[in-house]
């Protein structure tokens, strides 16, 4: 329950999608998640952080190897939402 009560909080998912190519910088990624706040985002990259699936680096902000491992069980998600949608005609 911990891992959906922490992707449930608003932005989280964002973030990680928006991080799952290249690193970021704090305005960039900021801009890329349709402005959330500074304070938001902040606060959402260091529970991130502190959880272990981004981390700090020289010019931004990147998936961690958790974080990219994360990105690939959402990729299977992706895969049933997929099969979802077409079987309730969306």
């Amino acid at each position: 329950m911990a891992l959906l009560d922490l992707l449930g909080q608003r932005w989280v998912l964002r973030i990680l999608w928006e991080l799952r190519d290249a690193p970021l910088t704090f305005r960039a990624l900021q801009n890329a998640c349709d402005d959330v706040s500074p304070s938001v985002l902040n606060t959402r990259l260091k529970t991130l952080r502190e959880n272990g699936f981004v981390e700090a680096v020289e010019g931004g902000y990147t998936l961690t190897s958790l974080g990219h491992e994360l990105q690939q069980e959402f990729g299977a998600l992706y895969g049933w939402a997929e099969k979802w949608a077409a079987e309730i005609g969306r």
